[in-house]
């Protein structure tokens, strides 16, 4: 029996978590897809035998907390049948999958002839078979129609690749780029096969595996420190997904009702709206990362993210709703569900959290592109991310992150570089930069949105859509008097001079020599724009962040239009009229979003009523976007029912 030494605990911490971040850079050199090598729209992760998570590197949470349910589908497939050099595909949704693109790879871990760990990767395929390329279909109404499903499979056995398998999943996918960027995904397991097997062999199973359940209980003392920070009560929290993509203006509510009572939390879903006839439907696991990820958004960002963190959590999402769809449906949009699912969470815990909750995040629109390129007479796919990344929303105390992409990300996605873009794909970039006036305005204000044009040279293209926030009340939602973010809008300007705009979830054929067009919104404000300091309104106005216009109507801020300087006494004037409440309430017990009227916890369907949507333009020398830093977040569960298996 060995004695538990916390100093050898925090620096066995430290180096699983760094066996995951060499698995990543593995990646990140060895993939071909910019989907992985650019976006990094990847995962890596380390777990026990028993499938408990050890750490991971979420570069995308989403995919991230997928990993354990798929990973106890292979180990509950395959039992005892697992030998030292094996290695095993995943993909299916309805047995722990996220998403059918995102390919997973596990690889046992043997110590002296015993399964000791896994190590894994997921990814994000540029193609996984299914009636369109690039795999999103918003045609599907079954999963048959979206793609080649993988459950769980032994692709590599004992060390010798089983060919005739290998052969018959690359036959059923497009691009050979995605047979290679799997080769690249099995090498980052050998990557962390080799760090696991060096820290067991340096210290021994006996220590390490007694100071893993030390690692265990540590994380589920913090967890639980945290949700005791929340005053216990019921929240409940509804948001609206927009267009199923098969009957256009339809609509689908998501409720949740939270139970936090001491140091447990329950999320339960009861009310929620049955799954959709298309793919606006989410798998379980989907689901209940995109219910991690928020959470982790509101406590400690340095919480370990190993098991532990888990117990305290339970979850109830009714099978056959739009959360947790049930066999056969289509489900490729559930990834992005998380974006109306997290305005949920956030809208049922404001009251709670008020210092923590998150206004709106710009809900993504986004466009995969396929077609031939005919510099090098192959297919290409491209997702597009340089378009997508919209706002993020403003918290108490700090403006949102512009430009930073889609919630179920965390801010982990990445736009391509541009040069990359115009050499991996036949497009032709002509405009990327901040959108003024796309942002929330607030005391804090939202994350500015994007404008992105670029013309397309490829022949036989084929455009698909799917996404949000083309509907006035899915725009990114204010908090406490903060107003709302601008729309999403994609253009497509033909070459005989006609305009396209596309629905949100969409099929189109695109012309060579078409003008692509994107505006990505803004994150919503948080506290009242009049609130908001007029000095740092007339900074915004001189840099191009916003208009003339806006400052004077959202914000009440007399800028010379000759000068660009601030009339002190034009601002006191226009502040004094008709001024708002400045800053958040400490009491309210509901939702302020602009002009919205005063309701409590909603119990029908809540309307985000704003104001007509500020006046755009383009800033005159925004030569780079860039991302800052966003914190990553926790971990899935990977049973489809109320509670963790472990609990």
């Amino acid at each position: 029996m060995t004695t538990l030494d916390p100093v050898f605990a925090s620096v066995l911490h430290r180096r699983l978590k760094a066996i995951t971040q060499e698995m990543g850079l593995t990646l990140l050199r060895t993939t071909r897809s910019p989907i992985l090598n650019e976006a990094r729209d990847f995962v890596t992760g380390l777990y026990d035998a028993r499938g408990r998570i050890l750490e991971q590197t979420e570069y995308i949470p989403i995919l991230a907390f997928a990993l354990q349910p798929a990973l106890r589908a292979v180990i509950d497939a395959f039992g005892d049948d697992v030998h030292p050099g094996d290695v095993f595909l995943h993909n299916a949704v309805f047995s722990g999958g996220n998403q059918n693109n995102d390919v997973a790879v596990f690889r046992p871990v043997f110590v002296d002839g015993r399964l000791r760990a896994w190590a894994a990767t997921k990814g994000h395929q540029a193609d996984i078979g299914g009636a369109q390329a690039g795999g999103y279909n918003p045609r599907a109404t079954e999963v048959w129609q979206e793609a080649l499903r993988i459950p769980p499979l032994r692709i590599i056995e004992r060390g010798q690749p089983r060919r005739d398998v290998w052969s018959l999943v690359f036959a059923n996918v497009r691009l050979p780029i995605v047979e290679e960027d799997i080769r690249a995904q099995i090498g980052g397991t050998v990557v962390g096969e080799r760090g696991v097997l060096d820290l067991y062999r340096r210290y021994g199973a006996e220590h390490v595996e007694r100071h893993i359940e030390l690692l265990f209980d540590a994380a589920e003392r913090r967890m639980r420190s945290e949700i005791t920070r929340i005053p216990d009560g019921t929240y409940v929290g509804e948001s609206t997904v927009f267009d199923d993509g098969h009957h256009a203006g339809s609509r689908h509510r998501i409720r949740v009702t939270i139970d936090k009572r001491g140091s447990d939390i329950r999320f339960d879903y009861t009310g929620t709206d049955p799954q959709t006839v298309g793919f606006v439907n989410a798998p379980y696991a989907s689901s209940f990362s995109a219910i991690i990820l928020t959470l982790l958004m509101l406590v400690d960002p340095d919480l370990p993210h190993n098991d532990g963190i888990l117990r305290p959590l339970s979850v109830h999402i009714p099978p056959g709703t739009v959360l947790n769809a049930s066999f056969p449906a289509a489900t490729t949009f559930g990834n992005t569900l998380a974006g109306p699912h997290s305005d949920a969470i956030f809208r049922a815990l404001a009251d709670a959290l008020p210092d923590r909750v998150s206004a709106g995040w710009n809900r993504m629109l986004g466009m995969t592109v396929t077609g031939l390129d005919p510099r090098r007479a192959r297919r290409y796919v491209d997702i597009l991310f340089l378009g997508l990344k919209g706002g993020s929303g403003a918290v108490r105390g700090c403006d949102g992150y512009d430009h930073i992409g889609l919630i179920n990300t965390a801010g982990g996605i990445l736009a391509q570089d541009y040069e990359m873009f115009e050499a991996h794909t036949p497009h032709r970039l002509r405009r990327h930069e901040y959108w003024p006036d796309s942002a929330g305005p607030g005391q804090w204000r939202g994350g500015l949105g994007v404008e992105t044009e670029f013309e397309i040279d490829g022949e036989a293209v084929t455009g698909i859509t799917f996404g949000d926030g083309v509907e006035a009340e899915a725009r990114a939602f204010g908090l406490f008097g903060g107003g709302p973010g601008a729309l999403n809008r994609i253009e497509l300007s033909m070459p005989d001079g006609g305009t396209l705009v596309p629905r949100s979830k969409d099929i189109m054929a695109i012309p060579r020599g078409t003008i692509f067009r994107q505006l990505a919104g803004g994150g919503g404000g948080f506290g009242a724009p009049f609130a908001r300091p007029a000095e740092h309104v007339a900074v915004e106005v001189r840099d191009g962040l916003i208009s003339l216009e806006a400052a004077r109507r959202d914000y009440g801020v007399w800028i010379d239009p000759a000068t660009l300087t601030m009339d002190p006494a034009k601002t006191a004037e226009l502040r004094s009229r008709d001024a708002p409440t400045a800053g958040p309430p400490r009491s309210e017990p509901e939702l302020r979003s602009r002009d919205a009227p005063t309701a409590g916890p909603p119990r029908s369907e809540p309307e985000l009523r704003s104001r007509d949507a500020p006046t755009a333009g383009h800033p005159r020398s925004e030569p780079e976007l860039r991302s800052r830093d966003a914190p990553t977040a926790g971990h899935p569960r990977s049973e489809p029912d109320s509670r963790h298996p472990l609990q």
